[in-house]
């Protein structure tokens, strides 16, 4: 890599955390991201910085879902009901989100808000709650709309394991009114932390109950959650908007109105959705079955998802002339060591040979691949290990590149986010996890006269390039920037 590094032509820096691969500003890139980047061939907006964005220009009262769900609460008996995670984790769901959503209903008149309030206390400090709802509760008062309907924990509203026992105190708390009635929202939230028990943290907190029976979710009211991440809302929307109620059958459940949610919790639910899914179409993977090449993706078991669901675009789909051989192809992990710092080398080896072996058959004009080590491993802290590591992967590329010069490939190389280049705080404590810092992305083996751009390039600027130095057009889909630049003079020299 080092060799690679100093071609002046062949080497660029690309941006892999943050707005550049559609992440929060400031926020570092993540595998999973890295890949659905690379492999889509565009900054693919996750569905935070979508709403922060549209916040941001003052349009969500422009988003039609949310404006015709208020509306309808309106023009129907005047209640709505707010339902999601309360705190600043960012994880799930985001207080500024809520506080957004209330001044919309207040200029539109909505008559009655009401608030459920979910605990977090696993992605802030267990005992933050208090902290949150004071800020909130000021909120309403300058937003001059809402009030307080309940407080319940994550571990029973946002219960994911079919614990529909948890999801039913959660239910009786915000249907029924069953818990333990309070008149102010911060204080009652102390004086469960005063009692100093695992249970009266945030994320345990039984149903406290606000407002009495007239802030109770009824007949022909108006729901909205607000929780952006689906997974731990699915089972309380489930049944509160009975797609499946069989779960828990005899309870006394509402004929609601209309159910309505931030994101698209799950594929088959009915409910409207304020922020729908980002179109994915024509991603690298199914763009080249469409121009009839033949491709396969090669990785190691830790990293084999990363290469198949994520680098095409989020879905479980093998596209056509997309080749998936586990036998030879799904490299097996060592399963032997409880972490990788004890066996830093991991697959890369397996992986090399692999790659070396498709490329000598020739028969597949696009092949890839994932290195794992010098992220598994940097993610253990361990900086001797992490070397070693990254020793593994340099010579793997070394196979691999020496293949591509038997064989006439053009190699192209870069990282789906930063990680083991820095392995250590200022202070010298081990640092575990990624990074903010620009990937590299190298070209070997081109042909003379090609080069990579210097510019502002992204981790979505890869596969239009790839496409290029294929002699392939870019589908209108793929909204990312070719970075190859051919010297016609030069080649023709």
């Amino acid at each position: 890599m080092d060799a690679l590094s100093k071609d002046v032509n062949g080497f660029t820096e690309l941006d892999a955390s943050s707005l550049a691969v559609g992440l929060p500003e400031g926020l570092m890139g993540n595998s999973e991201v890295g890949h659905l980047n690379i492999g889509a061939g565009r900054v693919v907006w996750q569905d935070v910085v979508r709403i922060d964005q549209t916040i941001k220009k003052g349009e969500l009262g422009d988003n039609k879902v949310i404006k015709e769900t208020f509306q309808s609460a309106v023009d129907g008996n005047g209640r709505l009901h707010l339902c999601g995670l309360v705190s600043h984790g960012g994880v799930h769901a985001k207080q500024t989100h809520l506080y957004a959503l209330l001044k919309v209903a207040k200029e539109l008149g909505v008559p009655k808000v009401f608030i459920h309030f979910f605990g977090d206390g696993r992605d802030t400090d267990p005992k933050s709650a208090a902290s949150y709802m004071e800020e909130l509760v000021q909120h309403l008062k300058e937003i001059g709309i809402g009030e307080i309907a309940t407080v319940v924990g994550r571990y029973y509203a946002m219960d994911r394991d079919k614990r529909w026992d948890r999801l039913e105190i959660a239910l009786k708390g915000m249907i029924l009114g069953e818990g333990e009635t309070a008149e102010d929202p911060v204080e009652a939230i102390k004086a469960r932390y005063a009692r100093g028990g695992d249970k009266d943290k945030d994320e345990f907190l039984t149903p406290i109950i606000f407002g009495g029976e007239e802030a109770r979710i009824k007949d022909d009211d108006t729901v909205f959650f607000f929780n952006y991440r689906s997974d731990r809302v699915r089972q309380i929307t489930q049944v509160l908007g009975d797609v499946d109620r069989s779960v828990l059958p005899d309870f006394p459940y509402p004929k609601i109105s209309k159910l309505v949610t931030m994101t698209k919790y799950k594929t088959d639910y009915p409910f409207q959705v304020a922020f729908e899914p980002q179109r994915m179409d024509n991603v690298l993977a199914e763009w080249l079955g469409k121009q009839n090449v033949e491709q396969v993706h090669i990785a190691e078991t830790e990293k084999y998802a990363h290469v198949t669901f994520f680098f095409n675009g989020g879905v479980e789909k093998q596209f056509p002339l997309e080749v998936r051989d586990l036998d030879q192809d799904l490299v097996p992990s060592n399963k032997s060591v409880a972490t990788y710092d004890h066996a830093p080398e991991m697959s890369a080896d397996g992986v090399a040979n692999q790659v070396a072996k498709r490329l000598k058959e020739q028969r597949f004009p696009f092949v890839m691949n994932n290195f794992a080590p010098p992220d598994m491993v940097g993610h253990t802290g361990n900086y001797e290990a992490a070397i070693i590591g990254c020793e593994a992967t340099d010579k793997g590329i070394g196979k691999i590149l020496e293949a591509c010069k038997e064989t006439g490939y053009i190699l192209f190389i870069t990282a789906d986010h930063g990680n083991a280049e820095e392995m250590k705080f200022a202070d010298g404590k081990p640092k575990t996890s990624h990074t903010t810092n620009k990937v590299p992305f190298i070209m070997a083996n081109a042909p003379e006269g090609w080069s990579l751009k210097k510019q502002d390039g992204v981790l979505g600027d890869v596969a239009p390039t790839i496409l290029a130095a294929m002699g392939l057009p870019q589908p209108e889909d793929m909204t990312g920037q070719s970075l190859l630049a051919k010297d016609l003079k030069r080649n023709a020299e």
